[in-house]
């Protein structure tokens, strides 16, 4: 009866904390699953692997700070953010320090990594890496693609894009290409018809 009046008081301290801080309970889970977004510097690049959060503002800033040598993030294994307005504001202190981002052999990027990666002053992609994008989902949408085109919720990534000079066209391709639950991986092509690399 003890053991089992402890589990029971356990999952609900665990299901309040869920509750007042779902957010960090989310990074935490990412964190020992797949890993947040890190940055390992080797010479004049910083190499950076993982998932996207609130995190790696403070990573970034740290980044720029702490290594004024780093000319070009190395994105190896950058398969998208848990936190889109995060991932936006990482995304323009890059820009804004005039960083360059490079996918390199083998290296892949996907949803929100792919946003990170539009940050670059100079992009470029080896042409065996994988840029993966699709639907965006969540605040109570399932599907970007199915939102009318002047939803408000679009605007953020319209100027988003705007902003890194990356045609709005790309967006509208990135949401009709494959559903939130899929992912396209961009041909040679398109990364070139659509901006990504120049």
């Amino acid at each position: 009866m003890k053991k089992l009046i402890i589990i029971i008081v356990t999952i609900a301290c665990i299901g309040l904390f869920a509750l007042l801080n779902m957010n960090s309970l989310f990074e935490i889970y990412i964190d020992m699953t797949e890993g947040l977004a890190t940055f390992e510097v080797k010479g004049d690049e910083a190499h950076m692997n993982g998932v996207i959060s609130r995190k790696t503002i403070g990573r970034v800033k740290d980044l720029i700070k702490d290594h004024p040598e780093v000319k070009t993030i190395v994105m190896v294994n950058v398969p998208g953010s848990i936190d889109d307005v995060s991932n936006l504001e990482a995304s323009r202190l890059i820009r804004k320090a005039g960083l360059n981002t490079h996918v390199p052999k083998g290296g892949m990027i996907a949803s929100g990594g792919v946003d990170f990666f539009c940050a670059g002053v100079k992009r470029t992609a080896h042409p065996e890496s994988t840029i993966g994008v699709h639907s965006w989902a969540g605040d109570g949408v399932s599907n970007a693609n199915s939102l009318p085109k002047d939803h408000p919720e679009h605007q953020k990534y319209l100027d988003y894009y705007e902003e890194m000079n990356i045609p709005t066209s790309f967006y509208w391709f990135t949401i009709a290409a494959a559903p939130a639950e899929s992912m396209y991986d961009m041909t040679e092509a398109e990364r070139n018809e659509y901006g990504l690399l120049n």
